[in-house]
């Protein structure tokens, strides 16, 4: 039987979910050992003021692993809609409350979880990375130490992970995620921006596999874009992520 006790751990750890998981500029670094400015929880934005965050580098640091036309169509046009698409169902969802009008609820409920989500993947994802040289190259400490218990070794780990990048149908991500609750990785493949998640998971890693993230240097090579992104692959953010999870258990 279930004890309060165990609830009320729930609870606590769904609660640190939803701190952990909120959209806008709390997202851009999970712990000040990634970033002295930031912090994990800022405040929260009003309904419908979600804002485009910075890159925390230029349009060509990513070369040539990351084209610049492509790292800035994909920030100002793609990242920018769903914020803009984020903002608008926001305001539609307050309009609706408002009117009473609660048949409109559930189609505005899946439009905030695309949008939604697709903000806190992408800025996830922006973060995820550094040029080559001054990324961390490979993880290291306890998130080493959890990547070799969960998948048997990095080169395992690497490989699923590639695999599920490759093979996402359509648009999609890849994803490494901490369960508090299950006090382990994964690895997760998500349809769009949201579908397919495990519930309870908390993105630590993210590899975006929409072909606007890759299509104008690598065409339809998802696999050449996968390996090139590895090369700009920030572990020390990932490092940081992965710490701050860990203590929602």
């Amino acid at each position: 039987m279930t004890s309060r006790r165990d609830l009320l751990k729930t609870a606590a750890v769904s609660t640190g979910l939803l701190a952990l998981g909120a959209t806008g500029q709390a997202l851009a670094a999970p712990t000040q050992a990634v970033s002295a400015s930031s912090t994990l929880i800022g405040a929260s934005p009003s309904a419908g003021a979600h804002q485009l965050p910075k890159l925390p580098y230029v349009y060509d640091a990513l070369e040539p692993f990351i084209d610049a036309k492509t790292l800035e169509i994909h920030h100002t046009k793609h990242h920018q809609g769903y914020v803009n698409g984020l903002n608008s169902t926001e305001q539609a969802l307050m309009e609706a409350r408002a009117k009473g009008d609660m048949g409109a609820i559930p189609n505005l409920e899946k439009a905030l979880a695309f949008h939604g989500s697709g903000h806190v993947n992408h800025s996830i994802y922006w973060q995820n990375m550094k040029p080559k040289g001054k990324a961390k190259a490979l993880p290291g400490g306890k998130l080493l130490n959890q990547i070799n218990k969960d998948f048997g070794t990095y080169e395992a780990f690497k490989a699923q992970f590639d695999q599920a990048a490759l093979k996402a149908e359509g648009s999609g991500w890849a994803g490494l995620f901490w369960h508090p609750m299950f006090q382990r990785l994964y690895i997760v493949t998500l349809l769009n921006h949201q579908n397919s998640m495990l519930v309870g998971g908390v993105p630590v890693l993210l590899c975006d596999v929409w072909e606007h993230a890759y299509y104008v240097k690598y065409q339809n090579m998802r696999l050449d874009y996968i390996k090139a992104w590895w090369n700009v692959v920030d572990w020390a953010d990932v490092e940081g992520r992965f710490a701050a999870a860990t203590r929602l258990g």
